[in-house]
């Protein structure tokens, strides 16, 4: 990984960031009491002013290569039906995929879904480190904050990431209207499949139409795997977000399977994966 500095005001960070460029993540509801964090790592289509658009067209900027289209108020309105905190990244993915590794190729990615990336390629050291330190680590920073206050008080909380897909991908249909993504901790998400699924109407993918095995899902690897919080991560088809209706809807099933697990016995506690597979 590269080597860089985590804060928010170092030098590499003012020399990219500017006056009336937004701030590298939002928390939305900090002060909610529930024990759950939500956390959308393709929430916006921002770029710095000094980095224009990275040489590609305004309407390129509105597709998904460029953020998860409705997962920013898909995320906000779980936060307020969930009572639960969100933290959301302020930039583009094409500045740098705060859901990838700072080592990973497609982090700053040259080429997206057949769309040159100009500003992306030929990318050297310097300019990654003030792209990761302006917008990759204080985000995952406040992350951290976030939850390491709540271990602090004693509390285990559970790390929820949501991500929207699109509905074709190289010419193939994805029929899934939602997807849960995860690795070995079944807590969450094993009895969000069997909530779901007993939805009318609903296509759930188990693990597509991405996969949630590592090294993939970094956010979730990070904050959440690693030191065995309980977590899941929620891919919902882009299409069904486009609405103020849609929203509401996908924040209606969600919210209220995500209570329902979120209360099982068991799930805010630190995962033992020694312990569970003994």
């Amino acid at each position: 990984m590269l080597a860089l500095s985590a804060s928010p005001s170092s030098a590499p960070a003012e020399s990219l960031l500017g006056p009336g460029d937004p701030v590298p993540y939002e928390i939305h509801e900090p002060a909610a009491p529930a024990p759950v964090l939500l956390v959308c790592d393709h929430a916006s289509r921002a770029f710095p002013r000094k980095l224009g658009r990275l040489g590609l067209p305004e309407e390129a900027t509105w597709r998904h290569i460029a953020w998860d289209l409705g997962a920013a108020e898909l995320t906000r309105a779980l936060a307020h039906r969930l009572r639960a905190p969100a933290i959301l990244a302020g930039y583009s993915r094409l500045v740098v995929d705060c859901n990838r590794r700072l080592d990973d190729p497609t982090c700053f990615a040259a080429v997206s879904d057949g769309q040159r990336v100009p500003g992306n390629e030929d990318l050297g050291d310097v300019e990654r480190r003030a792209r990761a330190a302006a917008c990759h680590e204080p985000y995952h920073d406040a992350i951290e904050r976030h939850l390491g206050r709540l271990r602090g008080g004693g509390i285990v909380p559970a790390v929820v990431a949501v991500h929207s897909f699109t509905p074709v991908y190289g010419a193939q249909a994805r029929p899934w209207n939602v997807g849960i993504l995860w690795d070995k901790d079944p807590r969450l998400p094993v009895p969000l499949l069997e909530r779901l699924r007993r939805e009318p109407g609903l296509v759930v993918g188990d693990n597509e139409p991405y996969s949630g095995r590592h090294p993939a899902d970094y956010t979730i690897d990070r904050h959440a795997e690693r030191p065995g919080l309980p977590h899941v991560c929620l891919e919902v088809r882009q299409d069904q977000l486009l609405t103020p209706a849609g929203i509401a809807r996908w924040a209606e099933v969600l919210g209220r399977a995500l209570a329902d697990v979120l209360a099982l016995p068991g799930v805010h506690e630190v995962w033992d994966a020694a312990r569970a597979t003994a």
